[in-house]
């Protein structure tokens, strides 16, 4: 079986025999012919190997859904029992509890910060940012009007391989 570089290799070969007028017809198609076979077989078996590949990439992301809530729902276990813990030593007046095994205690975080009317604050602690493009917008207002954005924008037509 020939490599996909090859059978492109061999289809140059057949567009210089074309334009051979010495070269006889049946000789010129049966070389199509077996051109295109062997396309076809390496098609065929590319198209197995990427079916193959993405239906495991599939598998990859139902894992990682699947461990992504699995890793949720330890954090939301951990956080509750912290908390139910921090709770009823709170409760007992307990701020400091010492086990054989481990230290307990309750203590103040450090100072954060809470916004009780971000309107009011100075303009010196906002952070600007620069403007964003909306792709999406820009693309339906250039498909609707192409000459309003002559020089501007425009939209483009790529190809890509669809195996069905």
């Amino acid at each position: 079986m020939l490599k996909l570089y090859e059978i492109t290799g061999e289809y140059l070969t057949l567009c210089q025999m074309a334009e051979d007028a010495d070269v006889d017809a049946t000789v010129f198609a049966d070389t199509l012919a077996s051109i295109q076979g062997e396309l076809e077989v390496k098609a065929d078996s590319y198209a197995m190997i990427i079916t193959n590949l993405n239906g495991d990439v599939e598998k990859i992301d139902k894992e990682i859904e699947r461990l992504s809530h699995m890793k949720k729902v330890l954090k939301n276990r951990t956080n509750h029992l912290k908390n139910n813990l921090e709770n009823a030593m709170k409760m007992m007046d307990v701020r400091k509890l010492k086990t054989d095994f481990r230290s307990y205690s309750i203590q103040k975080n450090p100072q954060s910060l809470n916004i009780i009317d971000e309107s009011k604050i100075p303009a010196e602690y906002l952070i600007s940012q620069d403007p964003k493009l909306d792709r999406t917008r820009l693309l339906a207002d250039v498909k609707a009007n192409p000459k309003k954005f002559a020089g501007i924008a425009e939209t483009k037509q790529t190809e890509s391989l669809r195996i069905r």
